[in-house]
C-alpha cells in the first residue's frame, strides 16, 4: 500500500474527513515517526511492531563497477520489527 492508497483508504472509511485532512495526518504521523528515529529515538505501535535504529560499524566495502576498496563510515540503519499481534494475524492465512 502506498500513500496515498493509505490516504484514500483512510478518506473512504472515515467520511467526515476531507481528503486534504487525512492527507495531512498522514503525512503528521509520517514526520513525527522520521523526527523521533533521526533524533535517536525508538516508535513502538502496539499490535503493529517497533521501529528502531541499528548501528552499522564502519568497514572497507568493494566498489562492484572498479572492483577497488572503499572506506564505509558508521552509520546507522532504520530497523522495523514486527510485533507479535500482526506477525499472528499474517500467519493465519
Amino acid at each position: 500500500m502506498t500513500r496515498s492508497e493509505l490516504i484514500d483508504r483512510l478518506a473512504e472509511l472515515h467520511p467526515q474527513l476531507k481528503i486534504s485532512d487525512a492527507e495531512l495526518s498522514v503525512k503528521l504521523i509520517v514526520e513525527a515517526l522520521s523526527n523521533n528515529l533521526a533524533k535517536g529515538g525508538r516508535v513502538e505501535i502496539r499490535g503493529f511492531g517497533s521501529f528502531g535504529l541499528n548501528y552499522k560499524p564502519p568497514r572497507n566495502g568493494r566498489n562492484p563497477r572498479t572492483g577497488s576498496q572503499v572506506y564505509v563510515p558508521a552509520k546507522y540503519v532504520p530497523h522495523f520489527r514486527v510485533g507479535k499481534e500482526l506477525r499472528e494475524r499474517v500467519n493465519q492465512k
